[in-house]
């Protein structure tokens, strides 16, 4: 195993504890040969026998008794050199590293192929939820449409206290760093960075295409505002940060994927409004099996443990059958579309001079851009007013374009807020 912080000193106890029956279910006994770290003497959740210690990573991976290689260090280097090498040894390997994964997987999943080894990730999204495998296995002989998903502990208790407290983000942040559930530096979270891993892995595997974090558009949550918050709590909705992959016609008429992750409002009706604190859920659309969705907590040492273990069951079974399990499916090769070519729907708040006629020029520009106006909501304050426009779906560019007009008017005073809508029915 490399790497003995939270979730690896998790995978030691649940060896421990689980042998036996990890032993009846895989047909042999399972046995930890070795743990890399970093530091030998640093404090651990769980004790590990001084005899399986070291802090030659490259030297374990290499070793000719070593089956399977569990990888829980993170980040790209040396995780991705030491997997590279696992394989090229004969070990298949267990990953927890979405980060890696988005960034550089198919290097990966040709290395594996190369060696005729396994390379599993179960953990690396949404940590003890079974996602990953029923994408690649369960629905392989349906068609996903729409992967839509809560991906991110951390900014759905955050988002989920400005709803229920009507709490800043600021103080949000400073509870959910207070209870563990946000870093130090939380940028990785609230800025979608993590989310939007998560979103290319699963793009990649719903819609059998190679789909890299730099292919997904990414905002974070840092600028929604308690005022955005009660907007949505107005049109009975709630502000979630999600990870959308869907299938797209683009201009050509050729099928492509759209991949994104943003703050957006959703209904209190749709399901994944329901997913509170640090929960994560993905519901996933397709065209034989409908919507199912998927719900439990998305991180922590022994959820993800959990999903670990499952994988190395399932490896360790190949390995005695001389076996391999399903690898990467990237045949249909379709193509990313840019976000301004992504249909989506908008929220839009706008202060505005309190007199005739403004209604009607704010309607006039977004019909210039081609947005068509679902609902209109206006509230007199004085000497302005203020109106709530959702849109019906357009392509983000038009919508962003319409914005920037609005900014540009003499009768605006304001555009105070501008958030995206989905799961909600037009």
């Amino acid at each position: 195993m490399l790497g003995c912080g939270s979730v690896g000193s998790q995978v030691v106890r649940l060896l421990g504890e689980q042998a036996d029956d990890l032993a009846a279910r895989v047909g042999a006994p399972v046995e930890l040969v070795g743990v890399a770290v970093r530091r030998l003497d640093s404090p651990r959740e769980v004790e590990v026998p001084a005899g399986l210690l070291t802090t030659d990573a490259a030297a374990l991976v290499a070793r000719d008794d070593v089956d399977v290689v569990i990888e829980v260090i993170g980040g790209i280097e040396p995780a991705r050199s030491l997997i590279l090498s696992a394989l090229e040894h004969g070990a298949s390997v267990v990953t927890a590293n979405k980060a890696l994964l988005a960034e550089d997987g198919a290097t990966l999943f040709e290395a594996a192929e190369k060696a005729g080894r396994d390379l599993y990730y179960e953990a690396a999204v949404a940590g003890a939820i079974p996602i990953l495998r029923p994408l690649r296995e369960s629905l392989a002989g349906d068609k996903v449409t729409r992967v839509l998903g809560i991906v991110n502990g951390t900014t759905n208790f955050i988002l989920d206290k400005m709803d229920t407290s009507g709490a800043g983000f600021g103080d949000a942040l400073e509870e959910a760093q207070a209870l563990g559930y946000a870093e130090a530096d939380p940028t990785a979270d609230v800025e979608g960075f993590d989310a939007a891993a998560k979103a290319a892995i699963l793009a990649s595997l719903a819609f059998h295409s190679r789909v890299t974090a730099s292919d997904v558009h990414r905002e974070g949550i840092t600028e929604v505002s308690a005022g955005d918050v009660r907007s949505a709590r107005d049109m009975d909705s709630v502000v979630k940060l999600l990870a959308i992959a869907e299938l797209r016609t683009d201009e050509q008429g050729e099928e492509a994927v759209s991949v994104r992750v943003h703050p957006a409002m959703i209904p209190r009706s749709h399901p994944l409004a329901s997913v509170r604190e640090a929960y994560n859920a993905v519901f996933v659309e397709s065209e034989a099996a409908g919507q199912l969705m998927f719900y439990g907590p998305g991180a922590g040492g022994s959820p993800t443990a959990s999903a670990v273990l499952g994988d190395l069951v399932t490896v360790a079974r190949n390995h005695r059958q001389g076996t391999r399990g399903v690898g990467e499916s990237a045949y249909a090769d379709r193509a990313v579309l840019p976000m301004g070519e992504t249909r989506t729907r908008y929220h839009v708040a706008i202060d505005v001079d309190d007199k005739a006629g403004v209604l009607a020029a704010v309607a006039l520009a977004f019909a210039e851009h081609g947005v068509s106006i679902q609902t209109v909501r206006q509230e007199g304050r004085g000497d302005d007013a203020q109106l709530v426009v959702v849109s019906h779906e357009a392509t983000d560019a038009a919508l962003s374009a319409t914005v920037d007009h609005l900014r540009g008017m003499d009768i605006v005073r304001e555009v105070t807020s501008v958030m995206r809508v989905e799961g909600a029915e037009e």
